[in-house]
């Protein structure tokens, strides 16, 4: 429960206090508290209640031979109860020293039932894991247990100083719409079925992107907002699905370093407030380009606590004097192992099979040994590589005796980077390399304008379609769209905020030339009919004077759950979905009747079962 306001108020009949408000210094004072009774305790005639309210909890006690006794021994779990009473000391030995009010305890006087509790579902008392779906449909129980309880009021805590750091900074906040038009963001929309409008749909906002920039092209300066978002995608531990809140920020005439300078102290400074002893990186983060990001961690999101840094060695299974044809013609990227030379060979196993479990073909290692002052191999691969070749590998990857050296190889590049990151991830828990006490930042900079959708064999934005390409203006308008090379050799004016391996935040410097926006989506396969209608507003708006704008978007979610110590965002969602998005306590999504559907012109057709 929350302890750092312990509030009394006053009402008709005096002082009220609250459940975590009382202390030595009000023994002898009658007071009235009111609460849930947290736990029951019956010690040979004397009753204990344990009586919780949002601001913390008091121990009451009565004695058999007390008025009240009778009415207080109906009493059970959860009910809701006003107590009147005596305020007395504990005595020395019955002090409860994890309590703020462990001093004292309330001599009940007089008891009211106030509501009575059914059979629980789950307990309220202790931290028990209970199933999601029972949980989540009784959230209004799971939350009054005190770890949900007090991660939801960090996470208001945590709101209010972004706001007031925010407005420090020169920020104004302002609201944008919720019903909006259907735009290309990068997941499916939400979309509202118009009554007016027979046959046309509204989309929720998957981020106030547009809008954003239009504050800035109607002369608005700094706008920030803590945003709702709307995204029809699937949920994972770190995303929920359907709707989530981000700090969402914009500025005119900007520069990327414009950009860091501003929300490095905000983020730098609420981390150091709510870090609970935590060290944090201090401004300016450290910022990584993609490319290098992709070779040395094998993700864009690098958690910096892990020391392991991933090399390409691609070139020394080449050499002809390298054997092993498995990494032949392949990208082949090597992971440090380091200090895991003395595991057993079955880490080694369980590590090759985790690899083929993630779609890889194995994870190739060699055992490094010291053998009379000589470096030397073992393991499945060693023979293969001859002692120039490793003693290249242990140079460049910065190993010796008691180390060992994981390989992670494929056709595709892509492919190889992401088995060796999600190696190097492994290797830092299963090894303990992860550094504990600290938040590590960094920026992940210039992106890829575009990527190729091997699906689809066509050219597709790698990010926000909305950014400034890293290209002169006039070449930029010059491109031709069938020159594959050069277009996904592009980078882009686009940024995101990483924190010990979770994204917290996308950004951008925005394409505020009409012209070269029409190009850029072009070159994406939409026609500049469908541009112009599409972004008809934006557009508009950018033919009539726009500055050079820029901004991001953090996660308050994920900036919530890292503070908390959670690696849910469920456990600082006060109402979250499931994960197949399903709303159990309200019971949604459900159907519409008849009558809705006919006023919105609407008709339900089924899939056929499968």
């Amino acid at each position: 429960m929350s302890e750092a306001h312990p509030y009394r108020s006053r009402n008709a009949k005096g002082v009220m206090d609250s459940c975590g408000s009382l202390r030595a210094a009000d023994v002898g004072r009658t007071v009235t508290i009111s609460g849930w009774v947290n736990r029951r305790r019956d010690h040979g005639g004397l009753i204990f209640l344990d009586l919780r309210d949002h601001y913390g909890i008091t121990q009451a006690v009565i004695e058999p031979d007390e008025p009240a006794f009778a009415e207080t021994d109906k009493v059970r779990s959860e009910w809701v109860v006003t107590i009147t009473g005596k305020v007395v000391a504990r005595t020395p030995e019955t002090v409860n020293k994890d309590l703020p009010t462990g001093e004292v305890e309330v001599r009940i006087g007089s008891l009211k039932v106030q509501s009575q509790a059914q059979e629980l579902p789950l307990p309220v008392f202790g931290d028990l894991d209970y199933p999601e779906d029972v949980r989540l449909k009784y959230r209004f129980l799971d939350l009054r247990r005190e770890r949900l309880h007090r991660n939801i009021m960090l996470r208001a805590n945590i709101v209010t100083s972004i706001r007031r750091r925010m407005i420090e900074q020169g920020f104004t906040e302002f609201q944008t719409p919720i019903l909006t038009a259907s735009s290309p963001e990068g997941a499916r929309d939400f979309l509202v079925p118009s009554r007016r409008y027979p046959g046309q749909f509204y989309a929720l906002p998957q981020a106030p992107q547009q809008f954003k920039q239009l504050i800035m092209v109607s002369g608005f300066d700094r706008y920030f907002q803590i945003a709702p978002c709307f995204r029809d995608e699937d949920g994972r531990a770190d995303r929920s699905p359907g709707e989530f809140y981000q700090l969402d920020l914009e500025m005119s005439y900007v520069t990327q370093d414009d950009v860091f300078a501003a929300v490095e102290p905000v983020l730098a400074g609420v981390f150091e407030e709510f870090a609970n002893g935590k060290t944090v990186t201090k401004p300016p983060f450290i910022r990584i380009p993609f490319a290098e990001a992709m070779l040395k961690y094998g993700t864009d999101k690098p958690d910096l606590r892990n020391p392991i840094l991933i090399t390409d060695v691609s070139d020394v299974f080449a050499r002809g004097d390298v054997e092993f044809k498995a990494f032949k013609n392949k990208t082949v990227r090597a992971i440090p192992g380091p200090g895991a030379g003395p595991q057993p060979r079955s880490f080694f196993d369980k590590l090759n099979d985790w690899a083929r479990s993630e779609g890889a073909a194995g994870l190739g290692y060699i055992i490094l040994e010291d053998e009379g002052g000589k470096l030397t191999g073992k393991g499945p691969i060693a023979k293969f590589i001859p002692a120039e070749a490793l003693a290249d590998l242990t140079k460049r990857c910065g190993v010796g005796a008691g180390d060992a050296l994981f390989f992670s190889a494929d056709a595709k590049d892509d492919r190889a980077a992401k088995i060796a990151g999600l190696a190097r991830t492994r290797l830092g828990q299963e090894l303990k390399l992860i550094e504990d006490g600290t938040f590590k930042f960094c920026w992940i900079v210039d992106f890829p304008m575009y990527e190729w959708n091997e699906e689809e064999k066509k050219i597709d934005f790698s990010h926000n379609p909305f950014s400034m390409p890293q290209y002169d203006r006039g070449k930029f308008l010059a491109l031709d769209k069938d020159d594959k090379d050069t277009i996904l050799g592009l980078k882009a004016y686009q940024y995101d905020i990483v924190c010990n391996g979770y994204e917290l935040s996308s950004g951008a410097i925005r394409n505020h030339d009409p012209d070269v926006m029409l190009k850029a989506f072009e070159i994406a396969g939409y026609a500049r009919e469908e541009t112009e209608e599409k972004f008809k507003g934006m557009l508009n708006a950018f033919r009539h004077g726009a500055p050079p704008h820029g901004g991001t978007a953090p996660g308050i979610d994920r900036i919530v759950m890292l503070l908390a110590g959670e690696e849910n965002l469920r456990e600082v969602t006060m109402f979250p979905m499931t994960q197949s998005a399903q709303d159990l306590l309200m019971n949604a999504p459900s159907p519409a009747n008849a009558k809705q559907l006919k006023e919105l012109h609407l008709r339900v057709v089924m899939p056929e079962a499968k």
